[in-house]
C-alpha cells in the first residue's frame, strides 16, 4: 500500500480502530536545549506473547519448555540473534536492523503492576498509570503533557485540538487537548472482539455501546463476513487477510510519523493495534503471530520512514496489556499470562542491547507455575522516557503521572 502526499482528514468514527492522539505542546526544558523530541506510544491490545517475540535462545530451560515450538537459532525459520542469550522473531528483520545500528531496545520479563488476566482491566492499568483498574478516566501521557510548560506552538488544525473522547485511547484522555484521526481502511473486527468491546462499552460508555450494538447488527443483517476476515479467529490469517493487517498497520503508523514529524504539527502520539490474544494456533515461528510480528515490523519501517529528519528526536514505545503463559497450550497458543517484552525503537534512543533481569524459567522460577516472571516494572521504562526525552519532573512523574510509584525509579539511559 503506498503512502499519498498529504494527511487524510478527521474519518468516520467507528470502534476498534486505531487512533492516533497528539497535541502539539512542548516543554520549555526540551526547547532551551535546541531539542525537539517526539514520543509515540503502540499499545498491542490482545496480550502479546513476550517469549515468542523475543527468545531466550541461551536459556537450557527454553528449549524443553516449548519443544518443537521453540524459536532457535537454527530454526525454520531461524531466530535472529540479539546477544547471547536472547534472539529475535524471525518476522521481525526490520527491528533486528534497527537493534544492530543502536536504535532499538527491548527490554524482557516487564509487566505494569496488574496481576490478574482481564484484557480490559489489564489495559485499564497499562493506560491509566494508576495499580488498579478503574481508578480514573485519564491516562498517564495526558497527565505528563498537562504538567509540562507549554512552549508555544499551536495545533496545526487551530488553537485547540480536536478530540473524540469515546475511541481516544485511556492513555491520553484527560484534561490536555487532544485530536485523533482514524485510517481509512479499517480491517473488520472478530465476533469475538466485538462481544468484548460491547461488554466493555455497556460498563464504560453506554451510549457508545448503544451506537456498537446497532452497528453489530446491521451488519449481521446485512451478512458481513465472516471466515475471510483478517482479524478473524481464524488461526493462520492467511494472505489476502494478512496483506491487509499489513497495509493497515503500516498506513496507520505511517499517518501518525507525518503527523507527528511535520514542523508545525504535533509532538507527541499513540495508537493501538488489536488482534494479540494467541490463545489457538499461535504460530511463532509461522502463522498468527509471525504474522502479526511481521505487521508490526512493517509498521517500524513505516515510521523510520516517515518521520524523515525527525526520526534522529523519535522514540516509540510498544507496550501491551500483560503477556501470555510460558507453556503452550492444548490448542497450540498460550493463554493471558504476566511478564512479556517492550519494544523501544527510535533515532532518539541509546539502543542496541537487551535490557533483562532474567528470572529463570524452571517451573519454580515461573509465577504461578505458569507465567514469565516480571522483573522489570514497565512504569520504571516509562518514567525513564518521559523523564530523559520529554523532560518531565520525577516528582510529577511520581505523583500525577503515576500516582503512588515513588518507589518505582526512572530507569537510565534508555535515550541518547
Amino acid at each position: 500500500m503506498g503512502f499519498v502526499n498529504h494527511l487524510p482528514t478527521r474519518r468516520e468514527l467507528l470502534v476498534g480502530s486505531g487512533a492516533l492522539f497528539a497535541w502539539s505542546q512542548m516543554p520549555r526544558i526540551a526547547r532551551a536545549e535546541g531539542r525537539d523530541p517526539r514520543l509515540l506510544v503502540i499499545v498491542l491490545r490482545g496480550a502479546l506473547d513476550g517469549l515468542g517475540a523475543v527468545a531466550p535462545v541461551g536459556d537450557p530451560d527454553w528449549t524443553p519448555l516449548r519443544g518443537d515450538r521453540a524459536l532457535v537459532l537454527d530454526g525454520k525459520p531461524p531466530a535472529l540473534p540479539l546477544d547471547s542469550f536472547f534472539a529475535l522473531n524471525p518476522a521481525m528483520p526490520n527491528l533486528h536492523r534497527l537493534y544492530r545500528s543502536g536504535k532499538a531496545a527491548i527490554v524482557h520479563a516487564t509487566a505494569t503492576p496488574y496481576r490478574e488476566r482481564s484484557h480490559f482491566d489489564g489495559q485499564d492499568v497499562l493506560e491509566s498509570g494508576f495499580t488498579r483498574p478503574g481508578a480514573t478516566a485519564s491516562g498517564w501521557l495526558n497527565r505528563a503533557l498537562l504538567a509540562m510548560e507549554s512552549g508555544g506552538r499551536v495545533d496545526p488544525r487551530g488553537s485547540r485540538a480536536l478530540g473524540i473522547g469515546s475511541v481516544t485511547p485511556l492513555v491520553v484522555r484527560g484534561s490536555a487537548p487532544v485530536m485523533t484521526w482514524v485510517p481509512q481502511k479499517l480491517l473488520p473486527a472478530s465476533q469475538d472482539t466485538q462481544n468484548r468491546l460491547l461488554d466493555l462499552y455497556q460498563h464504560t460508555d453506554p451510549k457508545l455501546a448503544t451506537v456498537l450494538q446497532a452497528r453489530m447488527k446491521l451488519a449481521s443483517l446485512g451478512g458481513a463476513p465472516g471466515a475471510g476476515d483478517p482479524m478473524s479467529d481464524d488461526p493462520t490469517l492467511a494472505p489476502p487477510g494478512i496483506a491487509r493487517v499489513r497495509a493497515y498497520f503500516a498506513e496507520a503508523a505511517g499517518t501518525a510519523a507525518r503527523y507527528l514529524a511535520k514542523p508545525d504539527g504535533p509532538r507527541v502520539g499513540a495508537m493501538g493495534f488489536v488482534g494479540w490474544d494467541t490463545h489457538i494456533a499461535e504460530g511463532a515461528a509461522s502463522g498468527q503471530l509471525y504474522n502479526l510480528l511481521g505487521a508490526l515490523d512493517g509498521a517500524f519501517a513505516a515510521i523510520e520512514s516517515n518521520m524523515g529528519e525527525a526520526w534522529r528526536e523519535t522514540v516509540v514505545a510498544v507496550v501491551t496489556e500483560f503477556g501470555r503463559t510460558a507453556r503452550i497450550n492444548g490448542t497450540q497458543g498460550t493463554d493471558h499470562g504476566t511478564g512479556t517484552v517492550a519494544f523501544l525503537i527510535g533515532g532518539g534512543l541509546a539502543g542496541g542491547r537487551v535490557i533483562a533481569d532474567w528470572p529463570g524459567l524452571k517451573p519454580a522460577q515461573l509465577l504461578e507455575d505458569r507465567d514469565l516472571k516480571p522483573t522489570t516494572d514497565l512504569r520504571a521504562v516509562l518514567k525513564g522516557l518521559l523523564r530523559d526525552h520529554l523532560r518531565v519532573e520525577e516528582k510529577v512523574l511520581a505523583e500525577a503521572v503515576f500516582p503512588g510509584s515513588a518507589d518505582v525509579k526512572p530507569m537510565g539511559g534508555l535515550v541518547a
